[in-house]
């Protein structure tokens, strides 16, 4: 699939974006399981539980994807920075190149 450079880049912003996010997230603030035991009567409880909605391994799974994604979009990105010349019409890159002291 062929896309702008522009794109890439967007695409690329985006998911650092979202990989930043991922890895922000921790494990004990998402899935701690909370329990509250009341006895109701001698033989019988009342037992309320908070579960979790996601494993951590789906979090895991999810990180993953994106930052495999954003590997990815980075080194088509980088493969195009080291193939592609553009043409510069001003001075602006004067001070890279060696001046011609001492030529005839």
């Amino acid at each position: 699939m062929k896309v702008k450079l522009a794109e890439a880049l967007l695409r690329r912003k985006e998911l650092q974006g979202k990989v930043t996010v991922l890895s922000q997230i921790k494990k004990e603030n998402l899935f701690e399981v909370k329990a509250q035991r009341k006895q109701i009567t001698e033989s019988l409880d009342d037992i309320v539980a908070m579960v979790p909605k996601l494993t951590a391994s789906q979090v895991t799974q999810e990180f993953d994807w994106h930052a495999r994604q954003l590997r990815l979009i980075d080194a088509a990105i980088q493969q195009a920075n080291w193939v592609t010349e553009i043409e510069v019409q001003n001075s602006t890159m004067e001070d890279f190149m060696l001046p011609n002291i001492g030529a005839p």
